[in-house]
């Protein structure tokens, strides 16, 4: 699957936001990039910039690109529910999300790794499609033979979120997608709304 690959810093900048996680050159440098960077003068933005802006956030931040994402926004729209709290439901439903979540990842470009190396199973079977969408009482699991691999066991050693949509099992290496977070479980900054105000322009 494409998905976007440059440098994460710059993107992170340009939000003012840490969106990819943990970024020390973000912190030496958490202003917009470009030579004007640091002015203290810049434009007033539109209403349009300001919706494709959040948009773009949200994209950049689950790992998706537009035609997948404006496919989950058609789908949110035709659920039952508030379809800018769907659309992010939806986005935390994937795989990729979950094995990031549980801490199997310590990205989610690392968790989209692991998926499509078959390092990963869904209710006992390997499962290698990052955007495959998780059901309430799905059990996801490291493979067996992944269990020992250095980059697995130091990102959960390393974790320390918990969410009371997930379980983790650490023993057995094993959680299971308990329920669909409501919006206040979700910790993503995305003002949702705004991307439903410009798709449905």
């Amino acid at each position: 699957m494409a998905r976007y690959t440059g440098p994460k810093t710059r993107i992170a900048r340009k939000f003012g936001e840490a969106i990819f996680g943990d970024d020390k050159s973000f912190e030496k440098r958490n202003y917009p990039p470009g030579q004007h960077g640091m002015a203290k003068k810049r434009g007033k933005k539109s209403e349009y910039a300001i919706q494709l802006m959040e948009k773009q956030k949200a994209k950049y931040s689950y790992g998706i690109l537009e035609k997948q994402f404006r496919g989950l926004f058609k789908k949110a729209s035709a659920t039952k529910g508030v379809t800018g709290e769907v659309l992010l439901q939806l986005c935390e439903a994937r795989l990729d999300n979950v094995v990031f979540r549980m801490g199997i990842a310590p990205s989610r470009r690392g968790a989209r790794q692991l998926v499509s190396h078959r390092h990963i199973t869904v209710n006992g079977d390997v499962v290698n499609i990052a955007s495959y969408h998780l059901k309430p009482g799905d059990k996801v699991a490291v493979r067996e033979k992944s269990k020992s691999l250095d980059a697995i066991e130091r990102s959960l050693s390393n974790s320390s979120h918990v969410y009371e949509w997930i379980t983790w099992n650490n023993d057995v290496k094993e959680g299971t997608f308990v329920s669909v977070p409501a919006r206040l479980q979700i910790p993503e900054n995305i003002k949702e709304q705004l991307i439903v105000e410009l798709y449905n322009k």
